[in-house]
């Protein structure tokens, strides 16, 4: 025993291989394996321990590393996607802003303003010039951050992501505003990816080439208003008629308010609506430290806006007529404008408040619906110009564009006929019956006079007079004179045409009284003055050079015999102080009723009716119309000197003038005599100018260029006596 070599035990290497290296190290005790296990056991639970930590932290890194890794791909992914767009957009070198659609700024003769016309309905404005509270209020409710993104907001888009998960739906938009500049500018309305990715792109490019003031200044002035407007100025005036310079706290936020959806918001259509969205806007300036207390509450109380659905104001048949003749004064509009008119603002409220009002007052009872006025001055310039009742419900011009029988309107042309083919006004005609071929005119009323001066005639506006006096001259003749003074349209060369039977428009009716008013001058019609471009370049100015088409004995004794028909006959409504010239006109059935007269000062025109031809009841020339007439022009003289109308003329025999009933129709008998009434001396001294001449005085003929007019005689002529006798 004591020589048995003893054995050595080899304990285990946790930190080395398990595994013996030979059968020897195998070989262990029983109860040596016991002590081993006994030892190991508290081992063991540290490793089962460690294991569970393991697992822990290998799910949380897991999630991290597939987060991360997913990230990644998607980044790629996105990079991929924008890089695949990018290709198919062009050159960043060729980018550009686009023009602005240009703008035609409409001003009167005092360069207020009267409408802006062109795409955007609107000029553009600095940002330094707009009411700061137009880009604050903008700011707040569409991108509080702009002034802090680079074109694109993540923190935006984060908030957009969870506001519209939690509230459910699309609550709020991510897109920034220089992202909205690029939409407008470049892009469709379309939406996909491609145009989100290329919003992206372009908002980043602006952004690096533009300031942020730049870039809310291009927004403001191209951002859609709604109802036709385009940028703060159109949107201005078209719903609170003033300029972006003027607008205050309560209508900068309803400007901003419409800009989520400008249709259904506009005050023109829902009112109330657009009143509450302004509400939110106004909080979020509050909020944004943008308003105080004071200035929050004092807008929140502004009343509602309501807006018409259209433009109600004349001075739009103003601004579409310029529209209308400029293209063929400059050619393509490229470039804003400012266009001066003729038209004196003043004068076309007058007109249009003197239309309005009679409607109001007889439309209904008389079965009118529409009326057209125009109002020109010596030279041809348009004064005023109403198209009809409400532009809001029309915008058909019915001064320019509506062709109407004038009725006895067109009479004076055949007096005037006559007069330079010899007659006179004493000239003693016979008011009867009459028949050629077909054709029988009849008086108003059926009533005939006999023998009655020429002047009594037309002041009595008797149609037989007018029918022989036109078969006298010929209708061909007639046309002549007509078209000399000023009618373009095509004149049908008939006997009926002395009644006024060819229609014709306003505005070429006044224009060919204009001569009566003038001195005897055809008027070169026109409303555009001068047109100017942004820099204040004269692009186009009027120059006019009128041709005299009367002589000044034809010009006085026209002027004489219309005078009468104010003073006297059937325009007597009309008559309001000022030596004054007209004539009514009243077409079959009350179709068709007209005043044209005028002073030295204006020539105005005014029509009433029904757009469908329609009769209206019992309307006569002498009676809407000439009162219409009398209110605006009234109005239109206060203050001016009174001038007596141009022209002279004393009758050398004229018998006693009769009064004539209110209208076109002739009542009373003729007062024959050798002696001047009270009238007719009244009539002598407002054409004279209080002047007195030689009643016998005979002038030479008188020639426009080669032509000769006609030959002024004492008297009715032998021709005279064998049509009509003595």
């Amino acid at each position: 025993m004591a020589g048995r070599k003893k054995k050595v035990r080899i304990e285990p290497r946790l930190d080395g291989p398990t595994v013996p290296n030979s059968s020897r190290e195998r070989t262990v005790p029983s109860s040596q394996k016991r002590s081993a296990r006994k030892k190991a056991g508290p081992k063991n639970g540290a490793r089962r321990k460690s294991s569970s930590g393991r697992k822990q932290r290998g799910f949380f890194g897991g999630l991290v590393y597939w987060s991360v890794t997913l990230s990644l791909w998607m980044a790629i992914g996105l990079g991929a996607i924008f890089g695949y767009y990018a290709l198919k957009m062009p050159p960043t070198s060729e980018w550009a802003i686009p023009d602005r659609p240009p703008n035609v700024r409409i001003v009167d003769v005092d360069g207020d303003m009267i409408a802006n016309r062109g795409m955007t309905g609107g000029e553009a404005v600095g940002l330094e010039d707009m009411s700061p509270f137009i880009p604050q209020a903008v700011i707040a409710i569409e991108d509080r951050r702009f002034y802090h993104h680079f074109g694109v907001d993540p923190l935006g888009i984060a908030r957009a992501v969870y506001t519209n998960l939690t509230q459910g739906g699309r609550a709020q938009g991510a897109s920034t505003l220089t992202q909205q500049l690029a939409k407008n500018l470049f892009l469709s309305p379309e939406r996909s990816i491609e145009r989100k990715v290329q919003e992206a792109m372009l908002a980043l490019w602006l952004e690096r080439k533009y300031s942020k003031d730049a870039i809310l200044q291009m927004y403001l002035n191209r951002v859609y208003f709604g109802s036709g407007a385009y940028g703060v100025e159109a949107a201005s005036r078209r719903y609170f008629n003033k300029s972006a310079r003027e607008v205050t706290i309560d209508e900068a936020a309803l400007l901003a308010g419409l800009l989520k959806a400008p249709s259904a918001l506009s005050p023109a259509k829902a009112p109330d609506k657009a009143k509450a969205r302004a509400e939110v806007v106004l909080a979020a300036m509050r909020d944004q430290g943008m308003l105080t207390d004071n200035q929050f509450v004092t807008a929140m109380s502004a009343p509602v806006t309501r807006a018409a659905a259209h433009w109600t104001g004349s001075e739009h048949y103003v601004a579409d007529h310029v529209m209308d003749e400029l293209p063929g004064l400059i050619g393509d509009v490229r470039d804003d404008l400012v266009v001066y008119t003729t038209v004196d603002l003043s004068l076309q409220k007058m007109a249009e408040k003197a239309i309005r009002e009679r409607i109001a007052e007889h439309g209904a009872e008389k079965n009118v619906s529409q009326a057209a006025l125009v109002s020109l001055d010596g030279t041809g310039a348009v004064r005023a110009l109403v198209g009809g009742r409400d532009y809001a419900k029309s915008q058909f011009d019915r001064a320019t564009e509506a062709r109407r029988q004038p009725g006895s309107t067109f009479k004076p042309f055949v007096y005037l006929t006559a007069i330079e083919n010899g007659w006179r006004p004493e000239s003693i005609v016979t008011d009867a019956p009459v028949q050629y071929g077909k054709w029988a005119p009849e008086n108003y009323g059926g009533k005939y006079y006999g023998e009655v001066t020429l002047a009594e005639a037309l002041r009595r506006s008797l149609n037989s007079v007018a029918a022989q006096l036109i078969m006298a001259v010929t209708p061909d003749r007639v046309v002549d004179t007509a078209m000399r003074m000023g009618i373009e349209s095509p004149l049908e060369i008939n006997a009926s045409l002395a009644l006024g039977t060819s229609e014709v428009t306003p505005m070429e009716l006044a224009s060919a009284y204009v001569p009566f008013a003038n001195g005897g001058y055809r008027p070169m019609l026109h409303m555009i003055d001068r047109v100017e471009d942004r820099n204040g370049r004269v692009l186009y100015r009027f120059e006019g050079n009128a041709p005299r088409v009367l002589s000044e004995e034809a010009l006085g004794m026209m002027n004489y015999m219309m005078n009468g028909t104010i003073e006297a006959g059937t325009g007597r409504n009309a008559a309001f102080g000022w030596p004054a010239a007209g004539k009514t006109g009243t077409t079959n059935k009350s179709r068709d009723a007209w005043f044209v007269g005028y002073t030295a000062n204006l020539v105005t025109a005014v029509w009433f009716g029904n757009d469908d031809g329609e009769p209206m009841k019992n309307v006569t020339g002498g009676s809407m119309p000439a009162r219409a007439w009398k209110e605006f022009m009234q109005t239109a003289h206060q203050g001016l000197a009174t001038r007596p109308l141009p022209g002279h003329f004393v009758p050398s025999l004229s018998p006693g003038v009769p009064m004539a009933q209110h209208g076109d129709g002739p009542v009373g008998s003729v007062n024959a005599g050798n002696r001047f009434d009270e009238t007719e001396a009244k009539i002598r001294h407002i054409i004279s100018g209080g002047q007195r001449g030689d009643p016998r005085e005979v002038r030479p003929e008188v020639g426009v260029g080669d032509r000769v007019i006609g030959r002024v005689r004492d008297g009715a002529d032998g021709f005279l006596d064998r049509i009509f006798g003595r």
